[in-house]
């Protein structure tokens, strides 16, 4: 796998998706997505924390925050960032083709699933972050999956607004962030409603799209 040109640096927060090759379909019943969680839990979750994630049938999100190295203390060093890159790039490599192997064998179909490596975009400023959040949790409905946001059981708003028990989530990130589960709840219906977002966090999803 080709090196990647942005380092992981830890304690960083990252957007990573991909979505399916030509467009099509990557999940296509109950247990893809959830053998697709199984294996986020085994893979990344050991490099990185969780923050956010939506599995929609043609493309996935997650927001993590690498985990820092603690056996490097020169923090700012080459040796570390290649380890930070090598971590999280293996920990997606490894989900991608455990994952595409299952699914051409349940399918007996043969070849790529994937629309080649993962993305991973840095997240810098916490406005940016909490938007990005509210628009991914927000995208079954945007994308017409679902009417009520909390019908669509692949992605973790339902542990942000405390609905579900599951483990994949910075709890402590959203007690800090928001003061109620409702008020996150409020903040993801308000861009439902609107479908406006800041002018450049639009234009980075909009890239996303092309």
């Amino acid at each position: 796998m080709p090196r990647r040109l942005i380092p992981f640096v830890p304690e960083l927060y990252y957007h990573i998706y991909n979505r399916g090759n030509n467009r099509e379909r990557i999940f296509f019943e109950t247990e893809n997505y959830l053998f697709f969680l199984k294996k986020i839990k085994q893979y990344l979750v050991p490099v990185a924390d969780v923050l956010v994630y939506c599995l929609m049938p043609t493309h996935y999100h997650v927001v993590g925050r690498v985990k820092p190295n603690k056996t490097s203390e020169v923090r700012n060093s080459e040796i570390l960032k290649i380890s930070e890159f090598s971590a999280i790039s293996t920990a997606m490599m490894k989900l991608s083709v455990s994952y595409t192997k299952a699914i051409n064998k349940r399918f007996q179909r043969v070849g790529v699933l994937f629309q080649g490596q993962f993305q991973a975009k840095p997240i810098l400023t916490s406005s940016y972050l909490l938007n990005l959040c509210r628009y991914i949790h927000g995208n079954p409905v945007k994308d017409g999956l679902v009417a009520d946001i909390e019908q669509w059981p692949y992605s973790n708003y339902l542990e942000w607004i405390g609905e579900r028990n599951g483990k994949l989530v910075d709890k402590a990130f959203v007690r800090d962030n928001f003061d109620t589960p409702d008020q996150y709840r409020k903040f993801v219906l308000e861009y439902l409603r609107n479908r406006q977002l800041p002018d450049d966090i639009q234009r980075y999803l909009n890239s996303l799209e092309g």
